[in-house]
This record gives C-alpha cells, structure tokens and sequence, in this order.
C-alpha cells in the first residue's frame, strides 16, 4: 500500500563520539541541526510536514516553488529544515522564529526519499535512495541535497566539532526506511561541550522525583558586572544518590531572593527555589544559544 499523508518519519538511536561505526558499511551525513520535515510534492502542490504528522505548509512560503524542482509529478521527501546564522551555521533557536515575514529563510537539507510517482521506495537500501535522491532534487538558494559519506566516519565527526555543528548521524548502507520507527541502523553522534555552571536554584520535582527536584537552575557570571545570568535548566544526568545528596546540599543553601539578574521568566521561577550560588556543575551540553542558555544540558558532576 502507498505511503499518503502523514507519514512519521524514521528516527536513530542515540551513538557516542567515541564509538563511531567503522567500515564501508556505513554512510555518515551531518546532523542538521533544525526541524525534520517531509515533505509531500503533487503535481504543483506542497504540503510540508512536522515530525508528529501535522501540516506545517503555510508557516514557510519561501519553499511554494519546490515542486518545479522536482523531478517527478509526485514525491515523498525526507528533509531537515534550517536556518543559518551569520557565519553559515544552521541554528535551532533561528528556526524557532522564522516563518511568515522572517528576516532570515529557511533552507531544506533533504537527506531521504521515500516515494517517487507514487512508488513506494522505502525496501530500497539507504545507498540506493541517495541516488535517487541525487536524481530527484535540483537545488537552489532554498533546498539542497548535501553530500554524504562512505565510512571515514571519525574524521567527519572531528570536522563538525571544530566548525562548531551538531554532530553526525550514521547510517548503514543497506538499511531500508521504516516510517514511524526507531532503529539502530541509524546513529546519531553529537558533538558536546564541557562547561562549570553556578547552581542559582531547582525547580520542584514530580513523580519519582518529588521529593528531590526537576532541574537545576544555572547561570554563569556576567563578565563585565559579574552580576549571575541565567543559563536555563539541567534536568538530566543524576542517579539516585546523588539526587538525594544534591537535593541535601541544596535546601541547606535555600534564600529567599532570587540570584539571577534579571531573574529567569515567570514560567520557571514560580516553581524555584533559589538558593546561596555557592555550588557550581560541570555539565555536558550541545551549546550555549544565541540567548545564553544551554542546550541539551547534562549533569556529570559538582565542580567543588
């Protein structure tokens, strides 16, 4: 049965930097770091599609001319969909605000095809529907198919950490496309960063974690007044016992005055408890946003 709308797209598992595939057998692409996108091409229609099945078409009309781009009446794409800052980097929080009047557009980085004038390809091998791909899809300022390759994959990897990209995704050469699934043939590698944050607060815990606390309200000192700026939270990370040891510490060290200048919103502070910034966390993250917060943020261990 053909693939119709909407079609939830195939995942990867999570990989490490120090255990990258090795061997002929495995293509490495860059992780793009932005919105997952299929996108559905008929005739002269578009529709683009998010990650939970919804019809996001409306909110990017710098890609209405895409299907003239097309080489076939009808298509199935799957695509990362991007927007690059200053320096050429793709910026996850620079997707979050574009759309509809946006200063900067939006770029489809396609990476997949699943269906071509309404023949399913998706039991063709990964290295075969790279080729159609390649076939399928005329670039211009606004979608690209970008190269891949074959093994090598560490030195991929070590490139995309120096110019500051998120990471890798490794595939295997024969792995079909399984719509909707989560497969280890598919890897993601990202790049993370080591970084020494002041715990200013924690925000209160739910189920297992009621009685010990959500996440770590860091921030890290201004370095013109070294008043403390708010970096976001750190959720992840902790085993039982240092949850409780942690969560000791921290209502030792409770205030009634809040350390961040300018506080944090009011969405996170009405749960916080603020505590003395005496403590601070070595924390494992993605990067830091244009905003100075951290992203996928994990705790690895107290700095004192």
């Amino acid at each position: 049965m053909a693939l119709e709308f909407p079609v939830l797209p195939m995942k990867a598992t999570m990989g490490s930097t120090g255990a990258v595939p090795d061997g002929d057998g495995w293509a490495f692409e860059i992780k793009w770091d932005g919105y997952r996108t299929v996108v559905h091409v008929a005739d002269d229609d578009l529709r683009l599609q998010s990650s939970a099945g919804h019809d996001v078409t409306a909110r990017w009309p710098e890609f209405a001319e895409l299907p003239a781009s097309v080489n076939a009446t009808s298509a199935i794409l799957d695509a990362e969909l991007v927007v690059f800052d200053d320096e050429g980097r793709p910026r996850f929080e620079l997707v979050q605000r574009s759309g509809v009047g946006a200063r900067r557009q939006a770029v489809l980085q396609f990476f997949d095809v699943l269906q071509v004038d309404g023949t399913d390809t998706v039991d063709l091998a990964y290295i075969d529907r790279r080729r159609l791909l390649d076939q399928l899809v005329e670039p211009t300022d606004n979608w690209t198919v970008p190269s891949f390759t074959i093994g090598e994959g560490a030195a991929l990897v070590a490139a995309t950490a120096e110019q500051g990209l998120e990471g890798v995704i490794a595939k295997r050469v024969d792995s079909r496309y399984r719509p909707g699934t989560r497969s280890k043939e598919w890897r993601k590698i990202k790049n993370r960063t080591t970084v020494e944050l002041t715990i200013g607060g924690f925000t209160a815990g739910t189920g297992g974690r009621a009685d010990s606390f959500g996440a770590l309200l860091v921030g890290r000192p201004d370095p013109e007044d070294g008043s403390l700026r708010f970096a976001g939270g750190v959720g992840t990370g902790f085993d039982q016992r240092t949850l409780h040891d942690l969560t000791d510490r921290l209502r030792g060290l409770a205030v009634d005055e809040c350390p961040f200048d300018p506080p944090p919103p009011r969405t996170v502070a009405r749960t916080a408890t603020w505590v003395e910034p005496a403590l601070r966390a070595t924390v494992e993250i993605a990067e830091f946003t244009n905003d100075g917060l951290v992203r996928h943020a994990s705790f690895v261990h107290l700095a004192d």
